[in-house]
């Protein structure tokens, strides 16, 4: 039987590496795991996490899948302006200060029906109302949409006490329905959805390798957190719709569909690096997605027995700074860093058995910590089948047109 790694080679032959690889038969099983485990629920795509426009076009193309979760508001109007359009329902998952942007979304002909702006305070609502009187399309100003930022960290002992992200100041029902009214009193908004981003579930694996104890004790905070949290998103979900209808609340991720998707209150989720299934979301008990985005480095050196360099691989991803950031060897099978160098910029010394095994020219197969963050390294994604053994052609990342938004 033709192991993957002898797939991935014969498929690329003919590349140089380093670059940057799909399996699309992986992204398949992955986005079909997603949607299985969103229990009916349609999921909004987190472009950050793809960062290209043809993947996620494919996604998108897919049962299961309605709309994008965008990471900034420039992004939104760039992929609103696609031709054709990816989608008429974009929401940026993060507030916005870029004036200049946000008088774009406004004089754009179109623009303001497809895409929600995020706010979690009055100060967000009138940077985009005083947008809005600077765009002065007189009676043809359209509304701009705007959706609830809830604070989803979980606080057992009260605000001195916190496990979750820090994201918004509303956590309340009382204070969800008084930013809700504030909404309402500007004529220049409308109320369309609410969102909470539960990551301290969702981006957070309960099965860390060598942690076994820790890990049991994660699980059972992450199933209190789940259950004050899904209570709570009830209440906030109908004070805020006692104030005006809403068009959607938003939940869940990744690690967190087959909770989050069982909330009546919650109309759709979120997910996006469960489609790469980049290493940091590999220690979960609920799913197990397969590895789908990957980069091949050469082999350029071999200074000693056991030992291989390879070119480049400093890929760190964001987050705190500790083990778990670095790309990780993936093929072939047994390879670690050196303790001492770990994953350089230039270079990269791999270490194990299957390093005598290498020969100069030969590629390594890593694989990223997070999504999206491997298509800032790249212009292209060459697509790989695994299924058929064939190479699919390539597309490019959002680098690749010319574009890096953060």
């Amino acid at each position: 039987m033709t192991s993957l790694r002898e797939k991935y080679e014969a498929a690329t032959r003919e590349l140089q590496a380093p670059f940057a690889m799909v399996d699309l038969a992986a992204f398949r099983a992955n986005a079909d795991d997603l949607t299985r485990r969103a229990h009916g629920r349609p999921i909004r795509v987190a472009s950050k996490s793809v960062r290209s426009r043809e993947l996620l076009r494919r996604t998108l193309d897919r049962p299961g899948y309605a709309g994008i979760m965008a990471f900034t508001l420039p992004e939104a109007l760039w992929l609103d302006a696609a031709s054709p359009r990816l989608s008429d329902d974009i929401l940026v998952a993060y507030p916005t200060a870029d004036r200049s942007a946000l008088v774009d979304l406004v004089r754009g002909p179109t623009a303001a029906h497809h895409i929600t702006l995020m706010v979690d305070h009055t100060a967000h609502l009138d940077m985009i109302v005083a947008a809005v009187r600077k765009a002065d399309r007189g009676a043809d100003t359209p509304r701009v949409r705007v959706c609830l930022d809830i604070d989803a960290g979980w606080q057992p002992l009260g605000p001195h006490l916190r496990v979750g992200v820090y994201r918004s100041t509303v956590r309340t029902p009382a204070q969800a329905a008084a930013l809700a009214r504030a909404v309402v009193a500007r004529p220049e908004l409308e109320l369309d959805g609410i969102m909470a981003y539960e990551g301290q579930i969702a981006g957070l694996g309960d099965a860390p390798p060598g942690r076994p104890l820790y890990g049991r004790l994660l699980s059972a905070l992450q199933r209190r957190s789940a259950v004050e949290l899904a209570r709570r998103r009830a209440a906030i979900t109908r004070a805020v719709r006692a104030v005006a209808p809403l068009r959607f609340v938003n939940g869940g991720g990744t690690g967190s569909l087959h909770t989050t998707g069982r909330e009546r209150a919650v109309t759709e989720l979120a997910a996006g690096s469960g489609l790469y299934q980049p290493h940091l979301f590999d220690h979960y008990r609920s799913f197990r997605g397969r590895p789908a985005a990957l980069f091949a480095l050469p082999v350029v050196r071999r200074p000693a027995p056991g030992v291989v360099t390879v070119l480049g691989g400093g890929y760190p991803a964001s987050g705190p700074v500790d083990a778990f950031r670095p790309p990780v060897p993936h093929l072939p099978e047994g390879l670690t860093y050196s303790p001492h160098e770990g994953a350089g910029e230039v270079q990269t010394p791999l270490m194990g058995a299957a390093a005598d095994r290498l020969a100069l020219g030969d590629r390594v197969w890593m694989r990223h910590a997070k999504a999206g963050e491997l298509c800032e390294r790249f212009d292209t994604l060459h697509l790989i089948d695994s299924d058929t053994g064939t190479y699919e052609g390539a597309v490019p990342t959002y680098r690749g047109e010319g574009h890096a938004f953060l």
